[in-house]
């Protein structure tokens, strides 16, 4: 019997949550940044902190986790953006209801949201951006 760690999809997935760690790391670190240092409104950091994690992973899941070299590069990128672009609605509006209805912590609400648009981002890239 195949083992689950050589499934192809499998082995994409946890590739695509390696990068994601990292990612995340730098989202974090960025929104701390410009959240408590360089004092941007919170929406602002948030926002700065998802795109350069963002570039970030695009050069890493195209090379790394989906082994990519389709010559569309910038095609590709547009497709990468525009599906962050839904994944940052989608984290925006977890973080709104979460810290600003709900009164959660921010860094636990972004968590939450993280999580969410990692599953977003994974479906995502596999079948459009990256297939």
């Amino acid at each position: 019997m195949e083992s689950l760690i050589s499934h192809p999809l499998l082995f994409k997935f946890l590739k695509f949550a390696v990068v994601g760690a990292m990612g995340l790391v730098i989202d974090f670190g960025v929104t701390y940044l410009c959240k408590e240092k360089l004092r941007f409104n919170k929406y602002v950091a948030n926002a700065t902190g998802f795109f350069v994690s963002g570039a970030n992973n695009f050069l890493l899941n195209r090379s790394w986790t989906f082994a990519n070299n389709d010559p569309q590069i910038w095609e590709q990128y547009a497709k990468f953006v525009s599906f962050a672009l839904i994944g940052l609605l989608i984290n925006s509006t977890i973080i709104w209801f979460l810290h600003g209805q709900q009164k959660r912590n921010f860094y636990f609400s972004k968590a939450v949201a993280t999580a969410v648009v990692m599953a977003w981002n994974f479906t995502s890239n596999i079948l459009f951006t990256f297939r």
